[in-house]
């Protein structure tokens, strides 16, 4: 691996567990909570960029989304079907 490929991958984990701490914390995202849609955490999260020509924050948003199926996959939150929106399990 590169170091370039190291670094990504240890920022991944990084926000991971940002995402994570941010979900723990916020009554909307509990497990019995109504659950938050996945731009509204990555805005909460800091993650956004702003708007720039063909980069919109609309379109940023849609990288978390591997970001919520890992931790998904690790059984720690769970999607609304209905809702679409995330919260823990």
């Amino acid at each position: 691996m590169t170091k370039f490929t190291i670094d990504g991958t240890n920022l991944r984990f990084q926000i991971k567990d940002l995402v994570l701490m941010f979900m723990k914390s916020t009554d909307e995202c509990s497990v019995n909570g109504e659950g938050l849609k996945q731009a509204e955490i990555f805005r909460e999260c800091g993650l956004d960029w702003g708007t720039y020509e063909n980069a919109t924050s609309s379109n940023q948003q849609y990288w978390i989304v591997g970001l919520l199926r890992d931790l998904e996959k690790d059984g720690l939150v769970q999607k609304d079907i209905a809702t679409k929106k995330w919260r823990l399990k």
